[in-house]
């Protein structure tokens, strides 16, 4: 049973509205849409406030009430927000701690023939609509891929089938691989201890593993402490069962990684491409070790698949 909120993002024309509607039948959850919120509060169409008040004033009142979304007590809900929410970034960080977030993917000539002739959508009153979808859907794209925690393609599929398609990936194991400073430099720094093979490598074997396995891994690097504490603390909203984390030179003295490691109660492995007990003195020890369930080492970049497997191992009580 879905437990947590479902957020539906995605272009205008994407079908948010129809899949939201179905899905809540399907799911026996409530449905709501965030810009039919904001017109009731406002007494007012969104055409409307875009005509007298401009995009940045409806922007502002779309970070508003999801703010308010977060933090509201109340059962599960389905959730479809504006073509244009994402784009914030502070709305991208609010999306994933309201709910899993479903991407509906639309190529922008399906959403052409869908909206040609609609008056209602202030973005598109312009001489070339088409040019303006397909600018619109490339600037966003980014943001809407950067906050999505599953992505469903709809064009050339019949709502039946996505409604399949997303109770299909809900019902997937959710595990996030976490990548620390240096690690996106596979392939380029010191080969002799971290081999040849390339980030995008890692990348592929990775999602391999996860078709394999029926799972959805997701796969976050960064080299600045406060955005994988950032990316920690955001697990412990959005439905995370299981963590793997190679902290990189992190591991060694970062107490704010283990005290946010220590906030989230899923399986969490630690791991290390190198044999960390063999190198310099400073590289054996782990300050966030201790809050992880197991640590490996010295198995290369399988290494990351053998982390995978315990926590799916967890999961199963295997």
């Amino acid at each position: 049973m879905q437990e947590r909120n479902l957020v539906l993002i995605g272009f205008m024309g994407s079908g948010k509205t129809s899949v939201g509607r179905k899905l809540s039948y399907r799911l026996k959850m409530p449905v709501e849409d965030t810009d039919k919120l904001i017109e009731r509060r406002e007494e007012r169409s969104v055409s409307d406030i875009f005509q007298s008040d401009g995009e940045a004033y409806f922007r502002r009142k779309e970070t508003e009430l999801l703010r308010e979304l977060v933090l509201k007590k109340q059962s599960a809900r389905i959730y479809s927000v504006g073509g244009g929410t994402p784009v914030n970034p502070e709305n991208r960080t609010l999306l994933r701690r309201l709910g899993t977030v479903v991407w509906l993917r639309v190529r922008p000539e399906t959403v052409y023939e869908r909206l040609k002739g609609d008056t209602t959508r202030p973005l598109l009153q312009c001489e070339d609509p088409l040019a303006r979808i397909r600018e619109l859907t490339e600037s966003r794209r980014e943001a809407y891929a950067s906050c999505a925690d599953i992505v469903i393609d709809v064009d050339e599929i019949g709502i039946e089938r996505i409604l399949e398609k997303i109770e299909r990936e809900l019902d997937k194991m959710k595990i996030l691989v976490i990548n620390g400073p240096n690690i996106n430099f596979l392939g380029i720094r010191e080969k002799n201890v971290y081999g040849t093979q390339d980030y995008q490598y890692l990348l592929d074997m990775i999602q391999k593993k996860a078709q394999e396995t029926g799972s959805n891994i997701q796969v976050f690097q960064s080299n600045h402490e406060g955005a994988i504490i950032d990316r920690i603390q955001e697990a412990y909203f959005d439905g995370t069962q299981g963590i793997v984390i190679n902290p990189g030179a992190y591991t060694h003295y970062s107490y704010a990684i283990r005290d946010a490691l220590a906030s989230i109660t899923v399986p969490k492995v630690e791991i290390h491409i190198s044999d960390i007990t063999a190198r310099e003195e400073f590289r054996k020890v782990s300050v966030t070790a201790p809050v992880c369930d197991l640590q490996i080492y010295g198995k290369g970049l399988e290494g990351y698949l053998l982390a995978i497997d315990h926590i799916l191992g967890e999961s199963t009580g295997k």
